[in-house]
């Protein structure tokens, strides 16, 4: 199955690198204005995307993440495989199920579609195979929540089963505050008596926490488990830390306030592949630093007290503005 293995060679092999916030001029991470250039021209972002590529894998990270709605991400990442030609032992994942809509237009007024019905996998796993062909590893069905019809749709399930026959791990991704219902739904879906799903990639972050049992839970069941959004789109990489624990254990440990966000999801026992959503190969580097940080029970637990509850998280996440 060509997902990461259960025991990688290296801590930083835990760590792989998103698109989400370089494929496309808006996104609804927060300092954007700060990280990227006013004219953000596709050929701005190409490079950046390389920069940034560049810098992961010579730093060992070995999983790369996109997706369809990334703007030019599959296609930027395509050129750069084709012009680097990284070994197979670095991953490529993408995901389905929502359509890029905003011309890019940094304030386009719908900048994305979700659709996952079998119509749109059909156009858009043809899509990825145009642009990473033979290099897609796993495609997974892109935020899932508990009323999604990918986790109903019989046809639909036959089609990526199919995927998974031709050698592409299947997977899924979530969000939204019913995370946990998504998780456990999927964990009983089979075709012809398999699993069709193999990975999950779920929001978990030190601002919201609940998908946790769940994962634990896929993690059990033999799903490799991938965190995105460990940084609460930005929120937990702020200049000034946004919780006075975060502020005292940047403190303690002299690291960034990102790099111990990000530590406290490596630590989750049932956490294979943490995401970094960086911008600039500058937070790439700071991000990084996660690998090397241990924390105690003690600070864990002492982290764990900044949950919010999902309904507050997924309220405040969904007014976040587009730039």
């Amino acid at each position: 199955m060509p997902v990461p293995p259960a025991r990688p060679q290296s801590p930083v092999e835990r760590m792989g690198l998103g698109l989400a916030a370089v494929g496309r001029p808006g996104y609804i991470t927060l300092g954007r204005e700060r990280d990227l250039p006013a004219a953000r021209t596709f050929a701005t972002m190409r490079r950046r995307t390389y920069e940034l590529l560049d810098l992961a894998h010579a730093r060992g990270i070995r999983y790369v993440d996109t997706a369809r709605s990334y703007g030019h991400a599959e296609e930027f990442l395509s050129n750069w495989l084709a012009s680097r030609r990284p070994s197979r032992s670095l991953l490529v994942a993408s995901k389905w199920g929502y359509a890029y809509t905003g011309s890019w237009n940094t304030h386009a007024p719908v900048p994305e579609v979700k659709d996952h019905s079998v119509r749109s996998y059909d156009r858009q796993v043809a899509e990825t195979r145009s642009w990473l062909g033979s290099r897609l590893d796993l495609y997974q069905v892109h935020s899932v929540t508990p009323d999604s019809p990918a986790l109903t749709d019989t046809a639909l399930h036959r089609r990526l089963a199919a995927l998974a026959t031709a050698g592409v791990t299947v997977g899924l991704t979530t969000s939204g505050p019913g995370q946990r219902d998504a998780i456990r739904a999927a964990l009983d879906l089979t075709v012809d008596g398999r699993p069709l799903f193999r990975s999950v990639q779920a929001t978990w972050n030190l601002l919201e926490t609940s998908a946790g049992p769940a994962l634990a839970e896929a993690h059990e069941a033999g799903l490799t488990v991938i965190v995105k959004e460990a940084l609460a789109n930005g929120r937990l990489a702020q200049p000034r830390p946004v919780h006075p624990v975060l502020a005292s254990l940047t403190e303690a440990t002299n690291a960034p306030c990102d790099a111990v966000a990000l530590a406290a999801a490596l630590h989750q026992p049932w956490a294979r592949i943490v995401l970094s959503g960086a911008a600039t190969t500058h937070h790439l580097t700071a991000n990084l630093l996660a690998t090397e940080l241990s924390l105690s029970p003690d600070q864990l637990t002492q982290l764990s007290g900044m949950a919010e509850t999902p309904q507050t998280y997924w309220s405040h996440r969904s007014r976040l503005p587009w730039n």
